[in-house]
């Protein structure tokens, strides 16, 4: 059921504008700055996330990604963006708004990552406020909803400074770096003010 469709799904999503970053669908065009990224933050993003496929970062890899984030985009179902800086235009990571529910919930699922060299500095906390801003406006949804492993300090920090509420705790709640993890659930409405 998809009703309360807002934007056209056939288009290109729009680029979304931050305070000093920008978010946009990744591209082909991205495979080697993403590849060099991710490799270069492979031990830094290692426990906090799913384990990565031995094929991971190749060029096949990320074209099959592409045409599922394409596909997923289409059917409403999750939309993928790149994390760019505004001033030089270099990537610094990714977010995805997935597990759209439409019909009485109107909600969706947050997720983040950030290259190593970029982490800490603000940045993905300007991302996710305008990811925040598109959900609620473009795309008209009601709820976001977010997870972090409780050890994620930094996660944590970042979700209560875009005005995420902690609202549970779910026992190996996803498989993360092999092994089922307890998550931290957080939430925020489309009416709850931003910090």
């Amino acid at each position: 059921m998809a009703f309360f469709r807002t934007v056209s799904f056939s288009e290109p999503i729009p680029t979304v504008e931050g305070e000093g970053v920008f978010l946009r669908a990744p591209q082909m065009g991205d495979y080697s700055d993403w590849a060099a990224l991710r490799e270069a933050s492979r031990a830094f993003l290692t426990p906090w996330e799913p384990t990565w496929p031995a094929d991971d970062l190749s060029r096949s890899a990320f074209r099959r990604r592409l045409r599922r984030y394409a596909e997923d985009q289409r059917s409403d179902a999750s939309y993928a963006f790149f994390l760019f800086r505004k001033v030089d235009q270099t990537l610094l990571g990714g977010l995805t708004l997935a597990n759209i529910r439409r019909g009485v919930a109107q909600a969706g699922s947050i997720g983040y990552w950030i290259g190593e060299p970029y982490a800490r500095r603000g940045q993905m906390t300007a991302a996710v406020r305008a990811l925040v801003l598109f959900a609620f406006a473009t795309l008209r949804l009601h709820r976001l909803e977010a997870a972090c492993i409780p050890s994620n300090a930094a996660s944590i920090r970042l979700l209560e400074n875009t005005g995420f509420a902690r609202e549970g705790y779910a026992r190996e709640y996803l498989c993360i770096n092999g092994l089922w993890q307890d998550h931290l659930l957080f939430a925020r409405l489309a009416g709850d003010a931003m910090p």
